[in-house]
């Protein structure tokens, strides 16, 4: 029998205005949102912390105390999600997203595994955004790492490009980390495209054994290649971080029915959706309830 399919969902993202798309930013908000999702079939919750003033919710926050409320908030209204918290961050200065994972203590924690250029441009050859590094040098991502192995966190490695995929193994190797599990994230625009023809090259790098999942980012174009990845045996991510659209094309109303339309592609495949507690077993992560 196929493994059950491990579904999460990205809740929010860094990049989306709540005054452009109807992403959740408050505690409530986000426990609704991810109440959702859970009835859709998702056991995981990827989660950026937004700030809570009026008029700004549409830039990020490192403050504990509201990390610690929003994820409070969803494990009330889910019993047993799994927590999945961002670090993203550009610079030296961590110390926001490591105060977050110390107070959230989130069963699984992003950790971008290497830098991009993160790039877009237009139709007319200007930049989208003023052109940024994403980085992310090995000694961030062991700092990362240390905090995630003092509270217990699952570490999952970020990767926009191949060369990355690769790496993951270097830091195994050296100690860095125990285990890998692996998130490639494709269609950002200077980093992996998403394109199913990758899937195999990318599965057959890994460190054997390793768990693994895609992010898509994109329209409806992108979901053939979660197809892909429930017929690989991937673990399966989509939610409004990633895309607003359905794969008919239309526009999804929230998270519950991009999730909705996650399981599908699992059960396709021959698989059933993993449970909260289902993935914890598959995880093996600490139940915190």
């Amino acid at each position: 029998m196929a493994e059950k399919a491990i579904l999460t969902c990205a809740l929010n993202g860094v990049l989306t205005d709540p005054r452009q798309h109807s992403v959740p930013v408050t505690p409530a908000e986000c426990a609704a949102s991810a109440r959702e999702a859970h009835d859709a079939g998702a056991s995981v919750i990827h989660i950026h912390f937004r700030r809570q003033e009026p008029g700004m919710g549409h830039l990020p926050t490192w403050d504990p105390q509201v990390a610690g409320e929003i994820c409070g908030a969803i494990r009330n209204a889910c019993p047993g999600i799994l927590i999945n918290q961002t670090t993203g961050t550009v610079g030296a200065d961590i110390s926001g997203p490591l105060a977050c994972i110390r107070a959230v203590r989130p069963e699984i924690a992003a950790a971008n595994a290497g830098s991009l250029n993160y790039l877009k441009i237009k139709a007319d050859g200007s930049w989208a955004w003023q052109p940024m590094l994403f980085d992310n040098p090995v000694e961030k991502i062991k700092a990362y790492l240390d905090v995630m192995a003092e509270t217990g966190a699952l570490p999952e490695f970020e990767c926009f490009d191949t060369g990355i995929v690769r790496s993951v193994a270097m830091y195994v190797k050296n100690g860095m980390a125990s285990s890998a599990q692996y998130n490639f994230v494709m269609g950002v625009a200077s980093g992996m495209p998403a394109d199913d023809r990758l899937l195999p090259i990318l599965v057959d790098a890994i460190l054997p054994g390793s768990r693994w999942q895609t992010t898509l980012i994109g329209r409806a174009e992108i979901w053939p290649v979660h197809q892909a990845a429930a017929d690989l045996g991937g673990m399966l991510r989509t939610g409004l971080e990633d895309t607003f659209y359905l794969p008919t094309g239309e526009r999804a109303s929230g998270n519950g029915q991009l999730v909705e339309a996650l399981a599908h592609c699992a059960r396709r495949a021959g698989r059933e959706v993993a449970s909260p507690q289902e993935a914890r077993e598959l995880l093996e992560t600490v139940n915190r309830e």
